[in-house]
């Protein structure tokens, strides 16, 4: 039987309250339209999903961990653990698996804390500003990058 292609797509603290959480910063999607538009996406190209959201950091990590082997490749929008986690950034980099870093917000135009990101020196790509529809572009650049024939393959 083939081997089903799967991203792992990861949401971080708060972003369960998406559609809620101050709307003029991240608009007024909800982390349900966030994993449908993820969702759709990955089925254009015949490949599949699986989405976690959790607030705590450990769990991040664990879900992190077991996608090595499960999973193709991880779209993750860590939220604040962006800024703060050395474990999630560990994880991501012990994994090897090609990883896309996502923020709804453009974090650049933001308070300063949030100009420092811990994981993007371990991801393929960092998207940030473009709205839900950043995980649209992560997932179609991770295909991209992982489809055999494609000129952005990479089988490293």
């Amino acid at each position: 039987m083939p081997k089903t292609t799967t991203l792992l797509i990861i949401n971080g603290p708060n972003l369960n309250l998406l559609g809620t959480r101050e709307p003029a910063t991240y608009g007024t999607g909800t982390l349900a339209d966030v994993e449908a538009l993820a969702a759709d996406a990955a089925a254009r190209h015949g490949w599949a999903v699986t989405c976690l959201q959790s607030n705590h950091e450990g769990e991040l990590v664990d879900a992190i961990q077991a996608a090595a082997g499960a999973a193709d490749g991880i779209v993750i929008n860590a939220g604040a653990y962006t800024h703060t986690s050395v474990a999630l950034r560990d994880a991501i980099a012990a994994v090897g698996l090609p990883t896309v870093e996502v923020h709804i917000s453009n974090v650049h135009r933001r308070e300063e804390f949030r100009h420092q990101s811990y994981l993007s020196a371990v991801a393929e790509a960092v998207i940030v500003g473009a709205g839900i529809s950043g995980y649209r572009y992560a997932v179609d650049f991770l295909i991209e990058k992982l489809s055999p024939g494609s000129a952005g393959y990479d089988p490293t």
